[in-house]
């Protein structure tokens, strides 16, 4: 289960430390369009909406697809995931978690993903990839999913690097 910002969009370095291996694009999904549109229209001086500046390594693509997983969109890009990001990183159309609108509020430190990721997987094995994960996820999860699962969390400063997918895969082949 993947994030999109963090993970594949190293936001936290923006402006000016894009790390190795990213390329920027700017993207206009609907979502975001709509947020402009807000925006503009709370204050007057801005003329025209922004694109939304991405950072993607495009080798992240190849790599995603080497893992021994089903990859599920776990982002609030939901479907606009497999039409902008995708694309970029040469993924398939990918299945993704449908948020509840509105979102859950959660218990202490825990992100609001977490008890929807646990619901999608059912029981099943899963690894989400998250720059929000704490403890307090890890401990959740434990308690209230019935599979194995390897929560990763990823500096949104650096984005998935080398040893991520390094360790994605020996967390697979150890279920194996």
């Amino acid at each position: 289960m993947l994030d999109v910002d963090g993970p594949l969009n190293p936001f936290g370095a923006m402006p000016d430390h894009r790390p190795d291996g990213f390329q920027e694009h700017f993207l206009m999904p609907p979502s975001w369009a709509a947020l402009e549109e807000l925006r503009i229209a709370a204050a007057p001086r801005a003329r025209e909406p922004m694109p939304l500046p991405v950072w993607l390594n495009p080798a992240h693509g190849a790599q995603l697809l080497d893992l021994p997983f089903e990859l599920v969109w776990a982002t609030t890009w939901e479907a606009e995931a497999n039409a902008f990001i995708s694309p970029l990183l040469g993924l398939p159309d990918l299945p993704y978690i449908a948020w509840q609108a509105p979102r859950r509020a959660t218990q202490g430190r825990r992100c609001w993903k977490t008890s929807e990721i646990v619901a999608w997987a059912a029981g099943r094995p899963f690894a989400w990839v998250d720059d929000e994960i704490s403890r307090a996820d890890g401990e959740w999860v434990a308690e209230h999913h019935s599979g194995p699962a390897l929560l990763r969390r990823i500096d949104p400063r650096r984005g998935l690097g080398a040893e991520d997918f390094t360790d994605l895969s020996a967390w697979a082949a150890e279920l194996s």
